[in-house]
């Protein structure tokens, strides 16, 4: 089998060889176009080649421009999905800031390590709570303990980053109809649930919603379509959300990461084989006997590879996430991700899906 490694070397190679020819033919002959109507002498080849390239350089490679920042005395933020991963590394990085911290915990109460460890903090500006996102009762359980626990409730809460989320792959004929619904119950309903309980006081506030998406939120993969589902949904809602917050002040901001499993372990060799277990058990007669055991056993083995991949250290995310609570103005959407991960979502995102689906399909 060629390794992923392999794999996005040969697409990296094609790419380039793509955009090479398409600079050094139609970008030109476009731009000189533009300029006999607009009454601009034409330009060379060379000319337009350099100056796309120098703009693509200038995009990928130069740090973010300074946009101010806000003061983090006074102000309290919201985390959700704190046990471990994002959320865990994301409240102590922003207790250190100087914010107060909610860290919501879904295993609170069983006494995990994460949900400890951030108690042993002990410092009154990082306050642990219990926090189901599925759970109504729960999150509304969480609202009463903020407003009880804020330093000025007339100021409201600060920031609400929705970063609770869990993930799974499956073909579509092998993925239950519940598994559907738990990726949307947490991925989805559990931000659009959190968020309405705290919208009052962000707006009090005139604060942040940070909603915590995915690449696979703006593209879809074979494998996945239960976790994309979830995410393309928290995409649209933070998009619509944020048309209807401007008028209160109040910012809605996305953060899509690109391939963090061996930093989060949201996905790990166990979680693999005990789904893959699942998935051929549950699976139809028929769809066992059309698809076969030979390749399923290939998408699993792919699946066990991909869990050592991508990033091992949650800087860029957690530095995106900090920019979007405390930049002055900050960017609607963040893509802490590998070059080569971009390049993929903007091939997919704005090329043909002809074009697209022969590159990565």
């Amino acid at each position: 089998m060629v390794s992923p490694t392999f794999k996005r070397s040969l697409v990296l190679v094609a790419f380039s060889v793509s955009l090479t020819l398409v600079l050094g033919f139609g970008l030109p002959a476009i731009l000189n176009c533009v300029a006999r109507y607009s009454g601009f002498p034409e330009a060379s080849v060379a000319e337009c080649i350099v100056v796309v390239y120098l703009f693509f350089v200038l995009y990928v490679a130069m740090p973010p421009i300074p946009r101010g920042s806000v003061k983090t005395e006074g102000k309290a933020v919201l985390i959700t999905g704190c046990d471990s991963g994002f959320g865990f590394a994301l409240a102590k990085h922003l207790h250190k800031l100087g914010f107060t911290v909610f860290a919501g915990c879904l295993l609170k109460d069983k006494g995990e390590d994460g949900a400890v460890e951030l108690e042993n903090t002990h410092s009154e500006q990082m306050k642990v709570l219990q926090l189901d996102v599925c759970s109504e009762e729960q999150v509304a359980q969480a609202v009463e303990f903020v407003k009880a626990h804020l330093a000025d409730p007339e100021k409201g809460l600060w920031a609400v980053v929705n970063n609770a989320g869990v993930s799974t792959f499956g073909e579509v004929e092998f993925t239950s109809m519940e598994t559907y619904k738990q990726m949307m119950d947490v991925n989805l309903w559990g931000t659009v649930r959190v968020t309405k309980a705290f919208l009052p006081l962000i707006r009090q506030a005139k604060g942040r919603v940070v909603n915590v998406a995915s690449i696979y939120g703006r593209m879809g993969n074979a494998l996945r379509s239960p976790y994309c589902v979830s995410k393309y949904g928290v995409e649209a809602f933070s998009d619509c959300l944020r048309y209807e917050m401007k008028r209160w002040g109040v910012k809605v901001i996305v953060i899509e990461p690109g391939n963090f499993i061996a930093a989060t372990g949201i996905l790990n060799r166990d979680v693999v084989a005990a789904t893959a277990d699942k998935l051929w058990k549950e699976a139809p007669s028929d769809v066992q006997k059309d698809y076969g055991k030979v390749h399923f056993e290939q998408h699993v083995a792919m699946l066990r590879s991909y869990c050592n991949s991508g990033q091992r250290d949650v800087a860029p995310v957690l530095g995106d996430i900090t920019d979007a609570v405390t930049s002055r103005y900050p960017y609607t959407r963040y893509n802490p991700m590998e070059v080569h991960w971009w390049i993929r979502m903007q091939i997919m995102t704005h090329f043909p899906a002809a074009v697209s689906d022969r590159l990565y399909f």
